[in-house]
């Protein structure tokens, strides 16, 4: 879903920064984006950061920042995920910074930094309303201090289990609601490399069927491109409104994804002879679970906020990042498929196609 800017009233007080500390172009960027909030009397902070060794909530970093109403992230895929853990606990907007190519989730290019800044404060942009998944579980999460170390590759420390959300109800058909908010996925995956997780799966209430996998995963549509697909499952459009249910390596027949109605919660319940399981979020590890624990992943209620400066060519992205090429059947003669270029509008029987065309509308 995308929405004119000047439909939502968006105003920049106030940029939050999370940048790749590893690359040295996207320090030189950050202080691009320090440069243009000095001049245009906007608050600027780090976020997103270490703290005396330990990682903060999200909730803790955006206060620490002045709750910011714009995040900028420099980096690439993974620096715009924990830009959007952030924005979306604040409901601000969040602009994706690419510093090599733009990814499926950047935005614009790190050389473009100051004219993108510029499109959001006078509202030449739109805004992508993207799904979110939160989950509620038997129990609260927590990381085994083995686990832990285990984990840590010199990555940093790992990000705190997921804190219980007081502000919701609790009971043992439904559990306790998680404070987790995930752009990509959420995966049930193995610990000990000879034995498989064995999980019942429910899909809106009902059983399913009984799984034993590498591990089981719940993407949005913006995640269909991630871990989902390296497991075989469906691209979908990051417009549509949809969860994919995706095993990865599964001893059955059954081996397809399931693609669910954004109300048609996943459940994922370890069975009595399943061993351990890792509970991921956006790829980082928030806890390990046991026989009998579950989780129930659904689409969360709000939204992620992204900044879209131009029209999205998704299926051209797509084309370019999988390195798709022709099938050699249907360009024998040497003869590839035509460019459909539209340069008109639609018609009116059409109008209410979303079409790119060369005259910038989307």
């Amino acid at each position: 879903m995308t929405t004119h800017a000047s439909d939502t009233g968006a105003t920049v007080n106030r940029v939050g920064l999370v940048v790749h500390g590893g690359r040295p172009e996207a320090l030189e960027a950050a202080d691009v984006v320090r440069a243009w909030c000095e001049e245009h009397t906007v608050r600027c902070a780090d976020i997103d950061v270490w703290n005396e060794g330990g990682r903060r909530t999200a909730r803790e970093e955006v206060d620490a920042a002045g709750d910011p109403d714009l995040v900028v992230t420099l980096g690439g895929d993974g620096t715009f995920l924990r830009g959007a853990r952030l924005a979306a606990v604040n409901d601000a907007l969040v602009l994706g910074v690419d510093l090599g190519r733009v990814g499926f989730l950047t935005e614009t290019s790190v050389s473009e930094v100051r004219a993108a800044l510029d499109a959001v404060r006078e509202n030449r942009m739109r805004i992508d309303s993207r799904m979110l998944l939160t989950l509620r579980a038997s129990r609260p999460l927590e990381v085994p201090a083995e686990i832990e170390a285990l984990m840590d590759y010199g990555r940093g420390p790992l990000l705190p289990p997921p804190h219980v959300r007081p502000d919701c109800e609790v009971d043992d058909e439904w559990g306790i609601a998680l404070s987790v908010t995930a752009l990509n996925d959420i995966v049930l995956e193995k610990l000990s490399r000879d034995r498989q997780v064995s999980v019942g799966v429910y899909i809106s209430g009902r059983l399913l069927a009984s799984y034993s996998a590498d591990a089981l995963l719940v993407a949005t549509p913006t995640g269909s491109t991630a871990y989902s697909f390296a497991a075989g499952g469906p691209v979908l459009s990051p417009r549509a409104e949809a969860l994919v249910f995706t095993p990865v390596a599964p001893h059955m027949a059954f081996d397809r994804s399931v693609v669910t109605a954004p109300d048609e919660p996943v459940g994922l319940r370890l069975l009595e002879r399943s061993g351990q399981a890792a509970v991921s979020i956006d790829g980082q590890l928030r806890g390990v679970l046991g026989p009998g624990d579950w989780i129930g992943v659904y689409a969360a209620p709000r939204r992620l906020r992204a900044v879209r400066l131009g029209p999205m060519d998704f299926y051209g992205r797509l084309r370019e990042r999988m390195n798709l090429t022709d099938a050699p059947a249907a360009v024998a003669d040497g003869t590839p498929a035509p460019l459909w270029s539209v340069t008109t509008p639609p018609p009116g029987d059409l109008a209410h196609l979303e079409l790119l065309t060369d005259t910038g509308d989307s």
